[in-house]
């Protein structure tokens, strides 16, 4: 089971990284316009490269898109029971005004 997780959540998690990783699970093209501070970019056909020890959080575009709930359940089948979803995504992060990079960027912007 993939539990959930909100975007409160989300950012203390941003703020006071634990050995987490955020997966912009997106193809690499989308992911170069614009991301989440701190997030990689592993495309879906992609996912097996990461570690099951690590706390991953996957997003995509908003609750619309169903890419990190595929990802997120192919994590489950291997057994790594520390993956979360961010169901609200790019969508629900621009919302709150948030950080984010966009191509051509170094640094998160607001």
């Amino acid at each position: 089971m993939v539990s959930d997780i909100d975007r409160d959540e989300r950012k203390r998690k941003l703020d006071h990284p634990k050995k987490i990783v955020l997966v912009d699970v997106l193809p690499e093209d989308q992911f170069r316009q614009l991301h989440l501070p701190g997030a990689i970019n592993i495309p879906a056909d992609e996912a097996r490269r990461l570690a099951a020890e690590l706390e991953v959080i996957l997003y995509c575009a908003g609750p619309q898109c169903h890419a990190s709930d595929t990802v997120a359940n192919e994590f489950n089948a291997m057994g790594c029971s520390n993956v979360r979803s961010y169901v609200g995504g790019k969508h629900d992060w621009l919302k709150a005004h948030l950080p984010v990079v966009r191509e051509g960027d170094q640094r998160a912007i607001a």
